[in-house]
């Protein structure tokens, strides 16, 4: 009896270091490139940038159950409005939690939880030079502050791309609609993006547009290096150099140059993992990395009403503030 126990254990041993020893190999495309497509979703309780209160890029377990606990309670405050009528005026709030969808945990990447997606510089911060730093601010105070027209009025509020950079590159997550669907050919990778609907180009191989050619989110050429896609974008527009939300605010230049690598580590998770050169107003290049894990689709088409009806308020409330 003790033979045999000793038999069995040592075959149970024996396949689960087989187990163990095999590595996920990815799915390919019928002419041999690895398989990226499908829905991968971004959402993430976590920034951008490192918080201040934090100074490691890795977090303990404890951090990341308080930042988890502390991001569900926030979602469910925003409901916990006081009864009656609301103060004419005041400010009425926005989106209530049935609309938003930031994510519910802390980002992890090889399984380590995050605390900024930027990885370098060590700080977790976007190393602006001083000239790069005075152009983020102005843009952000012409953000807020110009109402003449509607061509100075964000991009998000006139729904034409989404706000921040959700649409990328880099793609970054926002409140809702983080949602991405990858679509492959041998010459072309379609991105769409949840957020305003809009769909990014990476034509592989291909040859840079015009220089006067700027698409809202630049120009993206890829290649494989291995299983990992690589993809080149510059020659973005000007109207999306300032890119601001709530989870993240930078400043970019039209020639800032932004490399991303796609590679896929499971059938649920793509690593995400991207670099942003730009020496007029950088010190260094900054770097990346995120987790995309696979999302439930279809993606539906998204609805902007704000430039419908948001603009033509913000206009004119900016009016009768002249007045008074």
């Amino acid at each position: 009896m003790r033979m045999r126990q000793l038999l069995l254990i040592s075959l149970v041993l024996v396949a689960s270091s087989a187990a163990m020893g095999q590595q996920w190999e990815v799915s390919r495309m019928p002419w041999g490139d690895p398989d990226i497509q499908g829905i991968w979703t971004s959402a993430t309780l976590t920034t951008l940038d490192r918080p201040d209160e934090l100074e490691d890029l890795v977090l303990t377990e404890e951090q990341a159950r308080f930042l988890e606990q502390y991001g569900e309670d926030m979602l469910k405050s925003i409901d916990d409005l006081p009864e009656g009528d609301l103060t004419a005026g005041e400010d009425v709030g926005g989106y209530n939690a049935a609309w938003l969808d930031p994510g519910t945990r802390v980002l992890r990447v090889n399984g380590e939880p995050r605390s900024s997606i930027i990885v370098e510089p060590e700080d977790g911060h976007v190393p602006y030079t001083l000239w790069g730093r005075g152009r983020f601010y102005w843009q952000g105070y012409t953000f807020i502050a110009r109402h003449d027209n509607p061509e100075e009025r964000p991009l998000g509020e006139r729904c034409t791309v989404g706000f921040g950079s959700t649409g990328g590159p880099p793609m970054l997550p926002v409140l809702y609609n983080n949602n991405y669907q990858f679509v492959q050919t041998k010459d072309v990778i379609l991105i769409l993006v949840e957020m305003n609907h809009d769909v990014r180009t990476v034509r592989m191989g291909g040859k840079p547009l015009p220089k006067a050619v700027r698409p809202w989110l630049g120009d993206s050429l890829g290649h494989w290096e291995g299983d990992t896609l690589v993809v080149r974008t510059t020659g973005f527009h000007l109207q999306q150099n300032l890119r601001a939300a709530i989870k993240h605010q930078f400043y970019m230049t039209e020639d800032s140059v932004v490399e991303e690598r796609f590679t896929r580590t499971s059938k649920g998770e793509l690593l995400y993992q991207f670099s942003v050169t730009d020496e007029s107003i950088y010190t260094q290049t900054w770097r990346g990395e995120m987790t995309l894990r696979s999302g439930e689709g279809p993606i539906y088409e998204y609805a902007c009403h704000e430039g419908n009806y948001a603009i033509k308020n913000i206009l004119a409330g900016a009016r009768q503030e002249e007045k008074e």
